[in-house]
């Protein structure tokens, strides 16, 4: 769905883990610190959030 190849999905999840964002294992992601892993998502992460909200209502 990202079009992406899984190595890069690999390479960043285990940087957002180490970082302490995320929980990453087989494939399942847990988010353990929102706050911290949405400070640390560009700018459109907001930008999308927001007309998702918009959008849906």
């Amino acid at each position: 769905m990202l079009g992406v190849r899984r190595a890069g999905v690999t390479v960043a999840a285990g940087a957002l883990q180490r970082a302490g964002l995320i929980s990453y294992r087989q494939g399942h992601i847990t988010v353990l610190d929102r706050e911290r892993l949405e400070e640390a998502s560009c700018e459109c992460y907001g930008v999308i959030k927001d007309e998702y909200a918009r959008l849906m209502g």
